[in-house]
């Protein structure tokens, strides 16, 4: 039955699986001997239950709510009841009562598993005349058995006493109580009284004595029966505990005795009683004295506790109970309860055809008694034993897991982990190892790794037995070690061809090596474009830059700077680098720390001046980028713009450098502390989910020193800038910004007005071409060694990958002698009106240069003001790989 809003139940019905009845009481009125009501576990009934029909002899009326313990049952609501009256043959498993239990004028009734938690005068009630009545493996709240019930088993319960007299028998002879566990707070726990209790037996109990407020001034006492009531009764095996020992443990016939010794001699009863002082150790716990220690010959003694649990001979503890007997006293059985057992192989890893050694370590109580089952993985038939290890010989290689089954005497069994068993095909040990890039993966973009970081693996080596010893030397003058075979990481600090040797030893004191050429170089990086923030200001800090010592800047990874998570795998920096106040004409070089620093430049600089240019450079040794000048004194100003980074990021499309915005035709100059928005994405054949465009910003007309900040959302104007304007002079920056609301970005300038151009190189997004590999920075191209280019004149450069669709330059014009530009496109290509750099007579002017590659090289031209030399630099290409 099943009372469940889903069940479909009726109490008119037939009483099926299919539909049930909603009610106990229902099904109560028409079952028939032989035949099962089955009550749905965690069902809640508020009903008075009567079960007044009989099953017969081999054939009972049950109701079951199918539990084993006490953490589910069927629920009777509180104040509701259940009574079994004039019936025979019953049994009710499962059910718990908040009302209390009463049985009545019944016969070969049995209550197991029965929660009784409340009742009007104690939890259960058995009397008129019941005959074999076995309330068992319950938890109960008091019993009383009266009025000429014959035959009583109360065994294997845990009894919360909350009246005068726990369990109490009146005029109800034959009542068994036997194998309980009671805990008693008032009046007397066991109670046998009547004319009519004779041939009674109280046995293997455990009673404590708990100390509380009692409403009744009645002394406390342990186990009691009256004198008219001593007549076949008998007692023993019982263990008293408590705080409250200080009452009255036994009173017999009305004389009370403070000991079992006393008892024992008075009545002959008791002899092997026990009262523990320390309550604290009595119970199902090691050093308990109720271990095997009770009678299992006792009147209404189960085979099992009140969990279902079967007698256990504890192998540690003496068996001290009747004849050699092992039973427990009170209601729960102490078992050998197996928490673990773990294996070790040894040798865990040899050739075929050796015999290895199996280990099992149990984890439990009892520690003997065990058996063990061996599989060692092989297919091969488990050994079977007692002892605590197992010897084998695998007949062929394979990559076994061996496993053992520890089995107790109840038969309770625990399984060990997996243990690996490498079986080997005998031969020499023979090095073998392969070197594999280490790189973030799309799944942890945020995982620490660095640019030119190798893993070398050498679990392809022929080794026969355990390897002790792999040593690793990478090439580059550095060592690694571990005391086995497997994998050890490497960073290099540049690219290039390193010779790695590696030198095994195994268990045996055989050794091997080998040794391989590999490359190492830059892995092609999509772009994550970041809100740019300010990294490094010398000015604040009062550490200038000074020329011939290199100044570290380190790049923060993780939450290092609030606002701005990085990733602690990017390969590549993309900064602006700001000079500005220097000692003397000079010029800076920014390049990957532990490496040589380079023959290129980044920024050029005049004595008292400010420069900037954007950098975009391979992260080096330990997260930090070098900066040096090349002589004198000046401060340094990093801001962070986005990074590169392998498996992450927006592939590059390189675009004909096409004209976003001309302030001198379009809306007039850009006066201090304003702001302009400008369309950049969804026009000029970039598309609208760009997530970054590549600019050239160019500042004319100048009214005087100024920057310019070029940002994606206009209410967030970050501290950073991207080109310093000056008076009389055109000055050009790159920058790569990350696209706004609606496609557009905000141009800035913090005082005086300027003009600005803006042309567009490239974009970054979903659909983007390329991925970006850096490389060393390295001189593809010097005029100063071959001749200036003439006014209205190109040079070509090549030197650029074949495949490469794109470049990241940093491109000089020096020895100019009239204002001027500089175009960078393709080589092949028709050159547009967009310029790349703006020239100035006497003056060094560089750069950031990203320009769309053709079979190689690219082309510069050179506008019609004045000769120039043109150095180009390579920082990085971007290919369709």
């Amino acid at each position: 039955m099943n009372n469940e809003g889903t069940s479909n139940c009726t109490d008119t019905g037939a009483g099926s699986q299919a539909v049930p009845f909603c009610t106990i009481s229902a099904a109560a009125k028409i079952v028939k001997p032989g035949q099962t009501v089955r009550i749905k576990t965690w069902g809640h009934y508020d009903e008075n239950v009567v079960i007044d029909r009989s099953g017969e002899p081999g054939k009972p009326i049950t109701f079951t709510a199918d539990t084993e313990d006490f953490s589910s049952a069927a629920y009777l609501e509180f104040g509701r009841s259940l009574t079994i009256s004039g019936a025979s043959h019953v049994a009710v498993r499962g059910l718990h009562s908040y009302g209390g239990v009463d049985v009545r004028r019944s016969t070969d009734v049995e209550l197991d598993r029965v929660y009784v938690s409340n009742g009007a005068s104690a939890g259960l009630v058995i009397g008129e005349g019941s005959v074999g009545v076995r309330a068992v493996r319950s938890r109960l709240l008091g019993v009383r058995v009266e009025g000429g019930a014959r035959g009583t088993v109360l065994s294997r319960n845990q009894l919360d006493i909350g009246f005068e007299r726990g369990v109490d028998v009146i005029d109800a002879p034959e009542t068994a109580v036997t194998n309980n566990t009671l805990v008693s707070g008032c009046g007397t726990t066991i109670s046998v009284r009547g004319a009519a209790s004779s041939g009674s037996a109280v046995f293997n109990n455990v009673l404590f004595t708990w100390p509380t407020d009692c409403a009744s001034a009645e002394p406390r006492k342990g186990i009691e029966v009256a004198a008219s009531a001593t007549a076949g009764t008998r007692a023993d095996y019982n263990l008293i505990t408590g705080p409250e020992l200080k009452s009255t443990p036994y009173t017999w016939g009305g004389t009370g005795y403070q000991t079992p010794a006393a008892f024992a001699a008075a009545t002959g009863q008791g002899a092997h009683d026990i009262l523990a002082p320390d309550y604290s150790k009595v119970g199902a716990k090691d050093g308990s004295p109720t271990i095997d220690s009770g009678d299992p010959t006792a009147p209404g003694v189960l085979p099992t506790d009140t969990y279902g649990r079967p007698t256990a001979d504890d192998p540690r503890v003496a068996n001290t109970g009747k004849d050699g007997g092992y039973i427990d006293r009170g209601a729960f059985e102490t078992q050998d309860v197996l928490k673990g057992v773990t294996l070790s192989i040894d040798p865990a890893w040899a050739p075929a055809g050796t015999t290895v050694k199996a280990t099992a370590v149990p984890d439990g109580r009892w520690p003997t008694g065990l058996t063990y089952h061996y599989d060692f993985g092989d297919g091969t038939a488990p050994v079977v034993t007692k002892a605590t290890t197992a010897e084998h010989v695998y007949s062929s290689p394979c990559a076994c897991v061996a496993k053992v089954t520890a089995v107790n005497g109840v038969g309770e069994k625990v399984s060990s982990f997996d243990q690996p068993a490498k079986v080997t095909a005998p031969g020499p040990l023979t090095t073998a190892f392969t070197v594999t890039p280490l790189l973030p993966t799309s799944s942890d973009p945020f995982t620490r790794r660095a640019p030119l970081t190798v893993s070398v693996d050498t679990d392809d080596t022929a080794a026969p037995w355990p390897v002790t010893s792999t040593d690793v030397d990478f090439g580059d003058g550095t060592q690694g070690h571990i005391d086995n075979l497997g994998d050890l990481e490497h960073t290099y600090k540049m690219p290039g061809t390193y010779d790695v040797t590696v030198t095994m030893q195994d268990a045996k004191g055989a050794k091997s090596t080998a040794k391989r050429s590999v490359k190492v170089d830059y892995t092609p990086s999509g772009y994550v474009a970041t809100e740019p923030f300010r990294l490094l200001d010398t000015r604040t800090t009062n550490t200038p830059v000074q020329g011939g010592t290199a100044t570290l800047v380190t790049l923060p990874a993780g939450p290092a700077v609030p606002g701005h998570r990085l990733s602690g795998g990017m390969a590549v920096a993309v900064l602006n680098v700001t000079v500005t106040g220097a000692t003397e004409d000079t010029h800076l070089s920014v390049w990957p720390s532990g490496q040589p620093r380079p023959v290129t430049s980044n920024v050029n600089i005049k004595a008292g001046g400010t420069s900037s240019n954007t950098v975009t450079v391979p992260i080096g040794a330990y997260g930090t980028v070098s900066a040096q000048l090349n002589s004198g004194r000046a401060a340094l100003i990093v801001d962070f713009v986005g990074y590169y980074q392998p498996n992450v990021g927006q592939r590059f499309s390189p675009v004909t450098p096409t004209r976003v915005v001309d302030t001198r035709t379009t809306g007039g100059a850009l006066g201090g502390g304003q702001t302009r928005t400008v369309k950049v994405a969804g026009v000029n054949g970039i598309p609208a989910d760009a997530t970054a465009v590549a600019l050239n910003l160019t500042g004319t007309g100048a009214t005087e020193q100024a920057h310019v900040i070029a940002y994606p959302d206009p209410a967030k104007r970050p501290t950073t800038s991207n080109l310093n304007v000056e008076p009389g002079k055109d000055k050009s920056n790159q920058a790569i910004v990350p696209v706004g609301p609606n496609g557009t970005i905000t141009l800035f300038t913090n005082s005086g007005s300027t003009h600005l151009v803006v042309d567009a190189v490239g974009y970054y997004g979903k659909d983007g071409n390329a991925l970006f590999t850096p490389v060393v920075p390295k001189r593809l191209a010097d005029t100063r060694t071959t001749g200036k280019v003439a006014p209205g004149a190109t040079t070509t450069v090549s030197g650029l990958p074949a495949n490469a669709i794109g470049a990241a330059l940093n491109v000089t014009a020096t020895e100019s002698i009239a204002p001027g530009f500089l175009t960078v496109h393709a080589f092949g290509t028709p050159r547009t009106s967009a310029s790349s750099l703006n020239t100035l007579p006497g003056l060094t002017v560089p750069n950031h240069v990203m320009t769309p590659v053709a079979d190689g090289k690219v082309s510069v031209f050179n506008s019609w003001g004045g000769s120039n030399h043109v150095i180009t630099d390579l920082l990085g290409y971007f290919t369709q790989s």
